[in-house]
C-alpha cells in the first residue's frame, strides 16, 4: 500500500518521460511505426510521447457500455469499427442480453463515436494501417477493455504488428495484456491499482475544445496533415 501512497507523476510530460525511456525508439522508427492514442483523455500524454520520438499519431475512439440502472458498471466496449469485448462475467451476473449489449454499442457508435471522427478528424475514417506497426498509447489502463478493443480492431485491420503502452497499469493486466499484444510497455506496474489519474499530482485535463486545438496545432497527428496537404 505504501508503494500506491508514494508513487505520482507530475503530469503527462513527466509520465510521457518516463514512458520514453523504456520504449526502443530506434526499432520504432526503423519499422515505422505510427503511433495510436487512445482517446481523447490520453491526447496530452500522446502528443508529448509524439514530440519526443517525432513519430506521427492518429486517435482511436472507443465508449464504454453500462449495465442498465448502474451507469458506473462497464460491461463492455465498443470501438470505432464497431469491436466490442464485453466483461461476459459482469453480463451473465446482471442477466444483461446480448441483444441489450449490442444495441447499446451500436447507439453509442452512431451517437457518441461517429460525432467524435467527425470533430476530430472532419469525418476521416481511421488511416489505411493494413501492413503497419502499431504502437498504442493510453495513459491508463484499468479494466484492460479500451486496449482490447482496440487491440482487436487493429489485428482485424491486418496490422503488421500491435503493440501497447501506459505510464501505469495494473500488474495482473499487464500480464493478460501480453499475451494479447505484440509487447507492452508500462513505466509502472501496480499491484493495487486505483485509477491513472490518482498516479498523477497535477494532470493536465483539457476541455474538447482545447483538445482540438492541440490536435490542429500538433505536426504529429495524421489526419489533420492530410488535410493541411
Amino acid at each position: 500500500m505504501s508503494e500506491i501512497i508514494s508513487f505520482k507523476f507530475e503530469n503527462q510530460a513527466d509520465s510521457a518521460e518516463k514512458l520514453v525511456e523504456i520504449i526502443p525508439k530506434n526499432e520504432l522508427i526503423e519499422g515505422g511505426f505510427i503511433i495510436v492514442c487512445l482517446g481523447l483523455r490520453s491526447v496530452v500524454l500522446t502528443e508529448n510521447i509524439a514530440n519526443a520520438l517525432n513519430m506521427s499519431y492518429e486517435l482511436f475512439f472507443s465508449e464504454q457500455i453500462f449495465a442498465p440502472n448502474n451507469p458506473e458498471c462497464e460491461i463492455a466496449v465498443v470501438g470505432e469499427t464497431e469491436e466490442i469485448v464485453i466483461n461476459d462475467e459482469l453480463a451473465r451476473a446482471f442477466d444483461i442480453t446480448q441483444d441489450y449489449i449490442y444495441g447499446e454499442a451500436h447507439r453509442r457508435y452512431e451517437e457518441k463515436i461517429l460525432k467524435n471522427v467527425y470533430k476530430y478528424r472532419k469525418g476521416a475514417l481511421l488511416s489505411e494501417l493494413a501492413g503497419s506497426n502499431i504502437l498504442l498509447v493510453d495513459d491508463g489502463c484499468q479494466t484492460g477493455a479500451t486496449a482490447l478493443v482496440a487491440i482487436k480492431t487493429f489485428i482485424n485491420l491486418a496490422a503488421k504488428s500491435v503493440f501497447y503502452a501506459a505510464p501505469v497499469i495494473p500488474t495482473d493486466l499487464a500480464e493478460s495484456l501480453i499475451s494479447v499484444a505484440d509487447g507492452v510497455y508500462c513505466a509502472r506496474k501496480i499491484a493495487d491499482y486505483v485509477d491513472s489519474d490518482f498516479y498523477y499530482k497535477a494532470k493536465i485535463t483539457p476541455e474538447p475544445d482545447e483538445i482540438l486545438r492541440i490536435l490542429e496545432d500538433s505536426p504529429h497527428y495524421l489526419p489533420l496533415q492530410k488535410i493541411v496537404n
